[in-house]
């Protein structure tokens, strides 16, 4: 009986290989030796007989070739969504977010201190991992603390620089390895130290105002920052605009070219209008005064729901007790298009457009104080710019005070001071419903209702990293945890 199977088995192993080959012969045209791919390797050698691929390169050993194989590395990820494509990596990880899989990254950028059961280097965190720090004394100098910040990243080297103020000047820091940021050099006050600074960026130049007296606005080439040989370096100024003595804070519009500083000592404190479209020969533009003292603001050339301001230059103005609305599309010309205030107002603060225009989120810095409530975010619906309406106010789960927030497609980032870096979810905010999603607390003693910890965030960076700026604690590079 075995004898019998044998035979059989063989008998058929025989006939299916005749088969095959007579079935190959014809797909080859009916010569074996032809090549249809004309790569000089012959049908019945080649690994992908379609294809040109005179290397065979056959990464996963599977008998197809790599330029004819959906799956080079044979890890079930096809190639076209593998991040990683000739190495086995079936799960993916990146650690640096920069598309390329750990597996073949030769770059790979991992934190100092990642996240891990809810502390990264002893900073409470959820979903955030800390990349690395840098002390407010290497920063600033002894005694020193820190304010505002900004992010600017090299058109032309792709590289990423953190921006951060200090009671003493101005500190930049090239954070393109975020494990690993480098203090290029600093920028001293104008004139004398003050715990207000802040700082915005337009065509590869920093802007700097603040509010020590006589200050101005300091301008910076940012290219500058390629060529540091030793650093760190003390820097000076390229400019200087002295339309005004001290500021409170800057805003620009990049898309006009002009820059708004707020809280000046002039325009009874109202946005003073600066043409910024040759940098570093900036020139008065007028101002608006009728809204009195804007603590900041944000200017956007207008796409939102509102036809009726499509393409207009708009200010929304965080003006201490009301939010105000105006039209600055002629500098000659400013008109007020809206204002609208809120239940328990304490200090109005500074607020963000979302992405599409059609809410503003504004923090008030007073309010958790004045009338022992959560941190709160008041939100406001701006669908039709000439009669805003209240939407929601959202509180989250600690008593810091909040601070500057900013929107990131359906993220809302906010400095909640004592509580750090705060991520919230806004993507249900039709329905009313924002919803916290992660946190790095940048201020370890408490989340007391004080001002002390995280002033400023700054996450447009394309590379997914963010800055904080913290009083006591200096500069924090965060990036989400993947």
């Amino acid at each position: 009986m075995k004898f019998t199977a044998l035979c059989k088995s063989l008998c058929l192993t025989i006939f299916l290989s005749f088969f095959i080959h007579g079935c190959s012969n014809e797909d080859y045209g009916g010569n074996a030796n032809n090549d249809i791919d004309n790569d000089s390797i012959v049908n019945t050698l080649d690994n992908c007989m379609s294809v040109a691929n005179t290397d065979q390169l056959d990464t996963d050993i599977d008998g197809i070739g790599d330029a004819c194989d959906d799956d080079d590395d044979d890890d079930g990820i096809l190639d076209d969504d593998d991040n990683c494509p000739l190495t086995a990596n079936p799960n993916q990880e990146d650690s640096d977010n920069d598309g390329i899989g750990d597996a073949c990254d030769d770059n790979t950028i991992v934190p100092q201190f990642p996240c891990i059961n809810g502390m990264a280097n002893g900073h409470p965190c959820n979903g955030f991992d800390l990349m690395s720090h840098i002390p407010i004394d290497v920063l600033g100098g002894a005694g020193a603390e820190g304010n505002d910040s900004w992010g600017w990243t090299d058109p032309t080297t792709g590289k990423e620089y953190a921006l951060v103020c200090t009671t003493s000047g101005s500190a930049f820091v090239d954070i393109s390895d975020p494990s690993e940021p480098i203090l290029l050099g600093t920028l001293p006050t104008a004139t004398s130290n003050s715990p207000w600074r802040d700082i915005k960026t337009y065509n590869d130049h920093a802007f700097i105002v603040s509010e020590a007296s006589g200050h101005g606005m300091q301008v910076f080439d940012l290219t500058r920052l390629r060529d540091v040989a030793n650093p760190p370096v003390t820097f000076s100024a390229d400019a200087n605009y002295n339309g005004f003595g001290s500021a409170h804070n800057i805003v620009i519009n990049e898309d006009s070219g002009f820059a708004y500083a707020v809280g000046s000592n002039t325009f009874n404190g109202g946005p003073h209008f600066i043409n910024i479209q040759n940098p570093t020969s900036p020139t008065a533009a007028g101002g608006y005064a009728d809204d009195a003292y804007s603590h900041d603001a944000q200017v956007v050339t207008y796409n939102g729901p509102d036809t009726d301001h499509v393409g207009k230059e708009i200010l929304i103005g965080s003006n201490e007790n009301e939010v105000v609305i105006v039209d600055v599309t002629d500098k000659a010309n400013p008109v007020q298009i809206s204002t609208i205030g809120y239940d328990n107002i304490g200090y109005t603060h500074q607020g963000w457009f979302t992405e599409n225009m059609e809410y503003f989120l504004l923090g008030d810095e007073i309010d958790e104080i004045n009338f022992g409530i959560n941190s709160r975010t008041v939100v406001f619906d701006f669908s039709d710019l000439d009669a805003p309406m209240f939407h929601m106010d959202y509180f989250g789960p600690t008593s810091a005070i909040d601070h500057n927030g900013y929107v990131v497609g359906n993220i809302f980032y906010v400095a909640n001071y004592t509580a750090g870096l705060r991520a919230v979810d806004i993507s249900n905010l039709d329905s009313g419903v924002m919803t916290e999603i992660g946190f790095l607390d940048t201020f370890v003693p408490n989340d007391n209702t004080a001002f002390n910890g995280a002033w400023n965030i700054y996450p447009f960076f394309e590379s997914r990293n963010i800055i904080v700026s913290d009083i006591e604690g200096g500069l924090y590079i965060v990036r989400p945890t993947n």
